[in-house]
């Protein structure tokens, strides 16, 4: 994004035209790999929430591995072929070093089956991921709450003196309960498509559409996509827990001090002062002797 802005400054790529071909080439390994990372982290999401206790068993450290080594040959691979193919370069409907048809003029049906196989596989491959298994996940989600409801509509039933406040907390308790689960998977989803669709779809159109596209929906859509990797973190350490708490933890870390070291202080002080006191003779008895 930086180099987006300053390219839409200047009107051109910053520096030669072979630092263009390595941004061209990390802009297309990212964009791939962020958008991968998401189907994974999807596939993930769905065994742990369907299948909790047996996820260890499911999912272990070489299916990872795996994982993330497939994103990332599959993102090198398409980047890779680009590159060699000096498929990318200074793109001015995007302000930015990236798959350029201008330069592949030359290949015109091989660069379009490219372009239409990269997005097919990246992009389609992954929202329909993500869409298969949030649903599962959602399916899950709502059978629990469902569990839940009766539970605590039969505790609100033979609680017949509870009071008016605690029952209707309650009762928004449960109505809260119901929509957590589809606020998350929602904002997950919503914000790949509302992030990734309109560059995907300013890029097939690109191909066919004979007259030229407005730059200034061109670069919209290149910083959407760009965003999303910046918003991801935020998104995930804001809906949840154990993001939440991994962040925190590090950031002890890096402090080089402990979450329980201000309450351990306390403890410490109060035993301290209790010490104190019943070391100390009363006044009573200092008379006395």
């Amino acid at each position: 994004m930086p180099l987006t802005l300053v390219g839409l400054i200047t009107t051109g790529h910053p520096g030669g035209a072979g630092f263009c071909h390595i941004v061209g080439f990390l802009d297309t390994f990212l964009t791939t790999n962020s958008m991968l990372s998401m189907a994974a982290l999807s596939i993930d999401r769905w065994v742990a929430v369907v299948f909790p206790l047996s996820y260890h068993s499911r999912i272990r450290h070489r299916d990872a591995v795996l994982a993330l080594g497939y994103t990332w040959i599959h993102s090198l691979c398409f980047s890779t072929v680009a590159t060699c193919r000096s498929w990318v370069g200074y793109h001015h409907l995007y302000a930015s070093c990236t798959l350029c048809n201008v330069r592949a003029k030359g290949a015109g049906v091989q660069f379009m089956v490219f372009t239409v196989a990269l997005h097919t596989l990246t992009f389609l491959l992954t929202l329909i991921v993500m869409c298969v298994t949030y649903l599962k996940v959602l399916k899950v989600a709502r059978f629990h709450c469902k569990r839940i409801d009766v539970i605590t509509m039969q505790t609100l039933v033979l609680l017949v003196d509870i009071h008016p406040s605690v029952r209707q907390k309650c009762l928004e308790e449960q109505k809260r309960r119901r929509q957590r689960a589809t606020k998350k998977i929602s904002t997950f989803i919503g914000t790949f498509v509302v992030c990734f669709t309109p560059y995907v779809i300013t890029r097939i159109v690109e191909l066919f559409s004979p007259g030229p596209i407005s730059p200034h929906w061109g670069i919209l859509s290149k910083c959407l996509a760009y965003s999303k990797a910046a918003s991801d973190p935020f998104v995930y350490s804001l809906l949840r827990h154990q993001y939440r708490k991994t962040c925190s933890l590090l950031a002890n870390k890096i402090l080089k001090r402990s979450p329980l070291n201000s309450s351990s202080l306390r403890i410490e002080t109060k035993v301290g002062r209790d010490t104190t006191i019943n070391i100390q003779p009363s006044p009573n008895k200092a008379l006395n002797q």
